[in-house]
């Protein structure tokens, strides 16, 4: 049967589903000689945020190495008191000492602009500055309060984010747009108006900022609020409105299953429609998990939609009746965890190795196929047959495995083929 032709309809259809990326002004977030690029060409980036009380230098500092070793870009930490303030400029100094050029953000709330103004050594010390415009202050008080964080960013050189948050929007901009609206003659729902007042807030602080001579370059923005569908319409909307670098997130996204699929729902959403700059997931931690979950929740997301790698991907069937030995779920998860662990070293090492494409699968039905797909696969036999698995090499099957030491027989495999194939390239 000879194939249909491609319909040019077809074509264009997908190319309308996968646009270029939104074109934003660029950030240039530093620290030392690191310089991480936000918005315009730049890869979207991935920023956590710390947990720990400030207070504590050595808990701090320690967490966020921890971040940025599993990839955070970014790091955020609360500075919310004079003692936190001070803590600051230490925290950056152990980082340092440790090696880690991660650029720390502050998260400024209510008192920012005394803090700023005076602890000039932690505003020196962070590269950018996170402000609410919903609790700079109100009336005669919002805007000299607001003006002092600005006058700090434009004497230090720092990049700001000014993140509205619909847990904390400007109750006087939303009240009075509230009036405005019941004075229409057709008025808008609660909801549009909630919309319409983040954007403004957003908007109008970052007119404001640039007015006091900040370099609108330095402006970050985001508008954060708790609902899949509520962010991906704030954001299509923020995003026509505005060329500012944009960051992404689910405020409050939840725990676990719950909070790993509605911000990769909502984010996805965006990311693929070309909105989003930065990007964080604000997952609850479960008992005893690592925060460094949100991190490796947020780089999945981007290696899912093949906008960035960061870690050798690993495909692995999901089992059936043909797979109810446990071997290659074993397999699978022990390669995926090796891998990772492994990647710190192998950046440095062997570079394009995040590229890398492993495939475990169960038994003969796809387990070919897809170990073809790969880099390098394998193909376990499946329940009941004979342990025989056959081993594919870039397309073409290389050996066959057999016996009770498959496992550890295809990890040296799949560790002599990164040495083979990535260990040349670093001249």
């Amino acid at each position: 049967m000879k194939p249909a032709p491609i319909d040019s309809q077809f074509e264009a259809a997908i190319e309308a589903a996968c646009p270029a990326k939104r074109r934003s002004r660029q950030a240039l977030i530093r620290w030392g000689a690191r310089v991480v690029s936000v918005g315009g060409d730049a890869p979207v980036r991935v920023q956590s945020m710390t947990n720990t009380d400030t207070v504590d230098v050595i808990g701090t500092a320690i967490q966020v190495k921890e971040l940025a070793i599993a990839g955070s870009e970014l790091v955020r930490i609360t500075v919310n008191t004079p003692e936190a303030a001070a803590a600051v400029p230490h925290i950056r100094d152990q980082l340092d000492r440790m090696g880690i050029d991660v650029p720390l953000v502050g998260d400024f709330h209510y008192n920012g602009h005394r803090l700023l103004t005076d602890f000039p050594d932690m505003a020196q010390a962070l590269s950018k500055y996170r402000i609410n415009p919903g609790n700079v202050g109100k009336g005669d008080k919002r805007d000299r309060q607001f003006g002092q964080m600005i006058e700090a960013a434009c004497r230090h050189d720092k990049v700001i984010r000014i993140g509205v948050n619909w847990g904390s929007l400007d109750a006087e901009l939303l009240a009075q747009m509230m009036d405005e609206n019941a004075a229409r003659q057709v008025p808008w729902d609660a909801k549009q108006v909630m919309y319409e007042a983040l954007i403004q807030s957003a908007l109008t602080s970052a007119a404001c900022a640039s007015d006091m001579g900040l370099n609108p370059d330095n402006i970050i923005i985001s508008c954060k609020v708790s609902g899949v569908q509520d962010l991906i319409s704030v954001y299509r909307a923020l995003a026509r409105r505005c060329d500012y670098a944009l960051h992404l997130g689910l405020t409050e996204a939840g725990m676990g299953t719950k909070g790993t699929v509605a911000s990769a729902t909502a984010l996805a959403i965006l990311l693929q429609e070309g909105v989003g700059d930065t990007i964080r997931v604000s997952l609850t931690p479960q008992p005893g998990e690592a925060r460094t979950q949100e991190v490796v929740v947020a780089l999945e997301i981007l290696q899912s939609l093949g906008l960035r790698a960061f870690n050798p991907s690993v495909t692995a069937c999901p089992g059936c009746g043909r797979t109810t030995s446990t071997t290659f779920q074993e397999l699978a998860k022990q390669i995926d965890d090796f891998l990772r662990a492994q990647m710190p070293i192998w950046r440095a090492r062997y570079p394009g190795v995040e590229n890398l494409k492993v495939a475990v699968m169960g038994c003969i039905v796809n387990g070919p196929g897809e170990s073809k797909h790969a880099d390098i696969g394998i193909s376990l036999p499946g329940n009941g047959e004979a342990p025989v698995a056959p081993v594919f090499i870039d397309g073409e099957k290389a050996l066959t495995l057999r016996g009770e030491g498959i496992a550890q027989e295809f990890q040296l495999l799949v560790e002599n083929y990164i040495e083979k194939r990535f260990g040349g390239l670093l001249a």
